[in-house]
This record gives structure tokens, C-alpha cells and sequence, in this order.
């Protein structure tokens, strides 16, 4: 299975009515022009992007669920976009600048040398710069084998069906599907894939994450100091901090 046809098996897993479909390849020259803010950017785009396509849209005419525009967000539509990487990609910014390059949420598939990631970026309205839409921050998750998911990523597939998602609207749309992307990584830590659409459960387990994925780059930091410290007695310090530290770490995990 090459990156398009992993791409595409998750694509499958949305299970989009036909009249959503659009598979359109982009050329990514648009991509660099439009999405490019530095030429290093560009570089990375004409580098590490191998393909990109515009596979689906959803908005009210292709998938009969109300739009929701309000003065800070515009879930008027939401894109489906695949992207294939090359081996040298530099994945995280390229993923940041494919949601960044697009005014509409976008619904980011990308294959890479490491398996399949599925991304997510709210956008809202920038201050006093008219019509633009900024990001406000990219959830994604990685990794994901199509071909021999793990349990977690079968029901993580299993859950991102159109048809189950929450429906009051489009932003409700992406929500679920951002729900599903947090759930997965939660699973990864815990052992245990839970797709909810409690605000409240969610809300709990968007914290919990944030708040180890803080705790994991102290300890990554302190890690790097102690490597380099000479003084003995300092590096026993340090080499305490992460042990306390690693110990906070596994118990967030049992209760994500």
C-alpha cells in the first residue's frame, strides 16, 4: 500500500456521501505561493511534498448539515486534504502550513515514512486584518498503519463515520473529529480508546494532555542538561527531578 491508498483507506473511514468527493490534485506550487510565508517554507514545500490533493468538502449542499459562521469562526465548509510526504519532510511544519495555507477547516490526511497522520486546526478570525482566518493550534495524531492498525487505531477508524459525528453543524463536525484525534493519543498512553462527545470528559482529557505533553519536554530538557553536566552532585539532582517527574508522567497515564 503506497501513501495515496493509506491516505485513502482513512479517507474510507469517514465514510463522506459521493456528491462530497472532489479528488482534485493540487498542484503544490499553489501550495508554496498561497501557504509559503519564508523561503524556507517554500524549499520545504517543494522538498518534502511529494503530492497533494483536495479529496472532499463538506458543507450544507453535499452533506445536508448546517454551516456556522459567526464573527470569529467560519465553518461555512470544511476541507478534506491529502497530502503525500517524502521520506526527508519535515512533517509538523508542512501539515502547519497546509491548514494555515486554507481560509476553511481543514481535515489534514498525510502519509509519511512513519504511517498515516490525521491533523485538525480551529481557525478564528484575526484582529484588525479584515476577512483573515489565523490557527489557533494544530491537534494531530501519527503513526497509524492502515493496513495492521493496533486495537486503539481500529476503533480510532472505526469513529470518525460522518454519520456519528455530533451534527447540530459543521463546527460540531470538526469538533467530533478533533475529540477522536485527542482520543487516540490518549489511548497511546493509557491503553484504552474512548470517542465520546461529553464536553465535559473531553474538556478533562484535553487537559490531562496538555499537561503531559508539558511534563514530557521538562523531562526531555532535564534529560539534556544532565547529559551535560559534570558536577556530580548536580547531576544527581537532576537525575531526581526526572525520576519525580517520570513518576507524575505514569500516573496521568493510568488516569487518562
Amino acid at each position: 500500500m503506497n501513501g495515496l491508498e493509506a491516505i485513502e483507506a482513512v479517507v474510507a473511514a469517514l465514510d463522506l456521501p459521493a456528491r462530497a468527493r472532489v479528488d482534485t490534485r493540487v498542484p503544490k506550487k499553489l501550495l508554496a505561493e498561497q501557504g509559503a510565508p519564508t523561503a524556507a517554507d517554500k524549499r520545504a514545500i517543494q522538498d518534502g511534498v511529494d503530492e497533494l490533493h483536495w479529496l472532499a468538502v463538506l458543507k450544507p449542499t453535499t452533506v445536508a448539515i448546517p454551516a456556522f459562521v459567526d464573527g470569529a469562526h467560519d465553518y461555512s465548509e470544511i476541507a478534506v486534504i491529502g497530502a503525500a510526504f517524502r521520506g526527508q519532510a519535515r512533517v509538523p511544519r508542512l501539515s502547519a502550513l497546509i491548514h494555515r495555507a486554507i481560509p476553511y477547516p481543514v481535515l489534514l490526511v498525510s502519509s509519511a515514512a512513519g504511517g498515516i497522520a490525521v491533523s485538525v486546526a480551529p481557525k478564528r478570525a484575526a484582529q484588525n486584518e479584515g476577512n483573515k482566518m489565523v490557527v489557533v493550534r494544530v491537534v494531530a495524531v501519527g503513526d497509524i498503519n492502515p493496513q495492521t492498525p493496533t486495537p486503539a487505531e481500529t476503533e480510532f477508524l472505526a469513529s470518525l463515520a460522518l454519520a456519528i459525528q455530533p451534527s447540530r453543524d459543521l463546527s460540531s463536525v470538526y469538533e467530533g473529529w478533533l475529540a477522536r484525534i485527542e482520543a487516540l493519543t490518549a489511548a497511546r498512553l493509557s491503553g484504552a480508546y474512548e470517542a465520546t462527545d461529553d464536553v465535559a470528559v473531553i474538556e478533562r482529557r484535553r487537559v490531562a494532555l496538555e499537561a503531559h505533553a508539558r511534563i514530557a519536554r521538562e523531562v526531555l530538557g532535564l534529560r539534556t542538561k544532565a547529559n551535560r553536566e559534570k558536577q556530580l552532585n548536580r547531576r544527581v539532582d537532576l537525575n531526581m527531578q526526572i525520576q519525580r517527574l517520570e513518576a507524575t508522567l505514569a500516573f496521568q497515564k493510568i488516569n487518562l
